[in-house]
């Protein structure tokens, strides 16, 4: 019989568990929390008093419906996202923008100043829903640019998803009483955010960020790429929200002739905000002739795409491209032929049976977030993008002056995560995608195992998605005559390591002083890439000061690694076989020069 008690309890404790689990993954409120305690403690004494087994399983019915409840009256709000972690260094002064004036706030050291959610366009809804963005409205008093302002709008998942993605993925997960609500999703998300050093400057050096998450999700808050450590060295950084997924690239025939263009919003937005940077970026400190123009994955495609579009001439100086580029012929991802989103966007207007852009606008913007990932790319429309990126890279076109850009080691890490290719899945994988020339593939891959396999389709998948576009933008880079740097990183941690997106916190200097994700080879890997990435915003070449010597990539064969080592390597020739392979497949036969 105690065996049995025991038991019986040793369950309820676990249940007990399981519950603050629950409510801490799902973010629920404080509430939450003593609720659960209390319904908890009446239920085990009601349980222990009872001498009834059916009566014992009703109370624990009661007990979980109790909790279900409780799950449900305490969820997490929305609320903004603060522009300082933790406690602030308090307010800044008053700066006066074309548009108004605005107030900040400090770091918790005094040493930076943020300004967070300043408008640079007006909302796009109701009928400015796919037009270009127009000049924000102005305000009077002052606007407390405290908080983040919303995500732009994308698909959004429970808390409890989002808190398990951040243990698998990314492995850092942290317990905070501070973080029991949602951030908010909204069309009204067109606005910048500044990190500047504290105090009065003037011509100080300037980097806009463009956010990445494959044009379909992402936030400008992400502490990988806070411009905070940036500033501190002496930089102005600005990043901004912009229109995502169907509210920022569907392209339609009534669009075309409505403005002249369609499918494009998302990087009207980027140019409208690098616009708001030349008129208002000397009011921070920084100098609006010396823009560096930096992305990640989608952001870098957008980066690409601004590189060659007219629309953004002499807007930035120079750019950097962190794992994406639109640079090869046939660009694998974040982007589609005009014909295709035209017709992509007539298949949308027949899924929602609406006969007009005017009823379109009219549906709300939650039955349309779900459509992000049928409209997500970038495409020439013959005014954003007057050809593709390639072509306007082949006959000399870019915006920049100087490229610094490259890829990690294994890209495809998170989108694998869940899968394993076994070796006849990698045959068909292989046939599949390079059909006439797999034979070729196969002689560069020969596997003899499950494993083999694996890990030779997880290479192949990183070189076609990433790796490849980047050395295509490097031989185009060289063969323009612009001065081009490009990486490939290859650290190991505890956390993302070299998968996608794995650099930035090492690239923005970012790593949390406390992680025991990362050793001392980690932080002194972010010192050398940090400072090679500050020499190129402030000067357009990463050599200098204290930072390690790279040579230009005179050959898209060179990298500069960054990992347990530092310093120039060669690509591997089974890499550049596949890259060979690849130039056949897209109809590239220049030769290197």
């Amino acid at each position: 019989m105690k065996a049995k008690t025991l038991g019986s309890a040793v369950l309820f404790i676990l249940t007990l568990l399981l519950m603050l689990t629950v409510l801490e993954l799902n973010k629920n409120t404080l509430p939450g929390w003593a609720l659960t305690l209390a319904a908890s403690a009446g239920s085990a004494v009601l349980i222990r008093r009872s001498r009834s087994a059916g009566i014992k399983g009703l109370i624990w019915l009661g007990w979980l419906l109790l909790f279900a409840a409780v799950l449900v009256l305490t969820w997490p709000p929305v609320k903004a996202v603060p522009a300082a972690e933790g406690k602030n260094g308090g307010r800044t002064g008053v700066i006066s923008l074309a548009d108004g004036d605005v107030r900040g706030v400090l770091t918790a050291d005094g040493k930076v100043e943020i300004y967070a959610g300043i408008p640079y366009a007006k909302p796009p809804v109701g009928d400015l829903r796919w037009r270009a963005p127009e000049d924000p409205l102005p305000w009077d008093g002052i606007l407390d640019a405290d908080h983040f302002a919303p995500m732009s709008m994308q698909p959004v998942h429970l808390p409890i998803h989002d808190s398990l993605a951040q243990i698998i993925g990314f492995h850092d997960y942290r317990i905070s009483l501070t973080d029991n609500y949602r951030p908010p999703v909204s069309e009204d998300s067109l606005y910048v955010n500044v990190w500047k050093p504290a105090g009065e400057h003037d011509d100080l050096p300037v980097l806009v960020y463009i956010h990445g998450g494959s044009l379909q999700t992402g936030q400008p808050w992400y502490s990988d790429y806070s411009g905070e450590s940036l500033a501190r060295e002496g930089i102005v950084v600005v990043n901004m929200g912009y229109r995502l997924g169907v509210f920022g690239f569907l392209a339609e025939e009534e669009l075309l002739r409505e403005s002249g263009t369609a499918g494009n919003y998302g990087l009207l937005d980027q140019i409208k905000a690098l616009e708001w940077v030349r008129d208002n970026i000397a009011a921070f400190g920084g100098d609006p002739s010396n823009v560096t123009l930096a992305g990640e994955s989608a952001g870098a495609a957008s980066v690409s795409a601004l590189s060659v579009s007219p629309l953004a001439a002499g807007l930035f100086r120079r750019v950097v491209l962190e794992s994406s580029t639109l640079a090869s012929v046939q660009p694998p991802h974040s982007y589609r032929a005009f014909g295709e989103a035209l017709e992509s966007g007539r298949e949308l207007m027949d899924r929602y049976r609406v006969s007009s852009v005017e009823e379109l606008r009219a549906l709300p913007a939650d039955k349309l977030v779900g459509e992000a990932d049928t409209q997500h790319h970038i495409t020439p429309d013959g005014y954003v993008l007057t050809e593709s990126p390639y072509e306007s890279l082949r006959r000399g076109i870019h915006n920049g002056e100087a490229i610094f850009h490259g890829y990690n080691l294994h890209e495809s890490g998170a989108f694998l995560l869940f899968g394993k290719t076994s070796r006849e899945e990698f045959s068909g994988n292989v046939r599949g995608y390079f059909g006439d020339y797999a034979d070729e593939v196969f002689a560069l891959y020969p596997v003899r195992s499950d494993e083999e396999a694996n890990t030779a389709w997880r290479e192949i998948w990183g070189a076609v998605f990433f790796d490849y576009p980047h050395y295509c933008l490097n031989r185009l880079a060289v063969k323009n005559g612009i001065p081009v740097w490009e990486y490939r990183f290859s650290k190991e941690n505890g956390r993302l390591g070299s998968w996608h997106s794995g650099e930035e916190v090492y690239l923005y200097g970012n790593i949390p002083e406390g992680s025991k994700l990362y050793d001392a080879r980690d932080r002194e890997l972010s010192r050398e890439m940090f400072t090679a990435f500050k020499n190129f915003v402030v000067s357009g070449d990463p050599n200098g000061g204290a930072g390690i010597p790279w040579e230009q990539n005179l050959s898209s064969a060179d990298l500069m690694e960054f990992g347990d080592r530092t310093g120039m390597i060669k690509e591997s020739e089974r890499k550049l076989g596949l890259y060979g392979i690849l130039d056949k497949m897209q109809g590239e036969t220049e030769p290197e020069e």
